[in-house]
């Protein structure tokens, strides 16, 4: 696909009035979405996104929905998130569709400003900071629940779907592979039971919360944050294993994986203090955090990982999820040490 062509022909549905003087793939090379630096004649500059995985419904409600928080965030987040163009006073987003070719779509961003960045290994101020700023940020979030476009997708759905791919005789599991796998969805969904989640409140989660993907002011208050690749309505605490990997003594890393560890930390246990002072947090979400994990793991690494990681990540990701990271799950978690931390029953 010319990728190019087809975000010129985007920019000329948008307005074919200003011309485009060059585009610049400025990709992270990371996932298989692509992000562009369009500049024009007279030197304005914007950010374009282009995708062809998943559904452009999807894609569009996400979109929405991101639109309508970064409109109504309230100070201090009133210029948190990035925003797309509008046109008519909706997201513009340009479908293309060919014959022969994926479907793909394209949205506009304003280019975000960027301020500091956390280094890639935190101290404890650093942690501290974090913790007390995701705590308010989940808190507004919380607040515009019930004004936010309602999506369609859920956890549910997305185990659902991974479930049927898994009775395809595709080639893409052995059937020990595929059985493997539907256990783990089995408990996913058997164990849901066992927590009261109508207490559980349904907001705005970003999860890809990488140190590469947000910034700080000099007083280590949340600044910018983009990249919506795995945006959706669901639990907060969908977004806490990628807080506990942001605060790991490991630090942000060039090559990763994705192991549970880094939830039992005691740098973890720092940063959910922090939080839980500013945002509480219950004892059945702290239990909960297992299957949030094994979500994660089935979901963005197993069913959609070759779409979120080049090639080769994908394939030694979906590897250590058969050999580390899903039989971890039951067996290198206790929550309980989270729970005595924060003196919860």
């Amino acid at each position: 696909m010319d990728y190019s062509a087809i975000i010129t022909k985007a920019w000329e549905g948008y307005d074919a009035s200003k011309t485009i003087k060059k585009i610049e793939n400025i990709s992270a090379n990371v996932s298989t979405n692509y992000v562009y630096k369009i500049t024009f004649d007279d030197d304005d500059i914007i950010i374009a996104k282009l995708s062809n995985f998943g559904k452009y419904e999807y894609f569009k409600e996400d979109h929405r929905i991101i639109h309508s928080l970064s409109n109504n965030l309230l100070y201090p987040f009133d210029n948190l998130l990035s925003k797309s163009l509008l046109k008519n006073n909706r997201v513009y987003i340009y479908r293309h569709k060919q014959a022969g070719e994926p479907d793909a779509w394209v949205v506009f961003y304003n280019p975000t400003r960027i301020m500091e960045r956390l280094p890639r290994r935190l101290e404890d101020e650093h942690i501290r900071k974090f913790g007390q700023q995701i705590g308010r940020f989940h808190k507004a979030c919380s607040r515009l629940k019930n004004v936010l476009p309602k999506s369609s997708k859920t956890l549910r759905t997305d185990i659902a779907v991974l479930m049927q791919e898994l009775d395809k005789e595709d080639g893409r599991w052995s059937r020990m592979q595929a059985d493997f796998l539907k256990y783990h969805c089995e408990q996913f969904l058997k164990n849901r039971s066992k927590y009261n989640m109508n207490t559980f409140e349904i907001i705005p989660v970003f999860i890809d919360w990488n140190i590469g993907n947000f910034s700080v002011t000099k007083n280590l208050e949340l600044y910018s944050r983009w990249d919506y690749d795995w945006f959706r309505m669901s639990y907060r605490i969908l977004d806490f294993y990628f807080f506990s990997r942001v605060v790991s003594d490991a630090g942000d890393r060039t090559v990763f994986s994705y192991l549970i560890n880094p939830m039992t930390e005691p740098r973890f246990i720092l940063f959910l203090k922090e939080y839980h002072k500013i945002n509480p947090i219950t004892a059945d979400e702290i239990r909960f955090l297992k299957e949030m994990y094994r979500f994660f793991i089935l979901n963005y690494v197993v069913k959609d990982g070759q779409y979120f990681f080049n090639k080769q990540y994908a394939e030694k990701l979906q590897a250590e999820a058969f050999d580390i990271y899903l039989p971890s799950v039951d067996r290198d978690f206790d929550a309980n040490i989270l729970l005595d931390a924060l003196k919860l029953k």
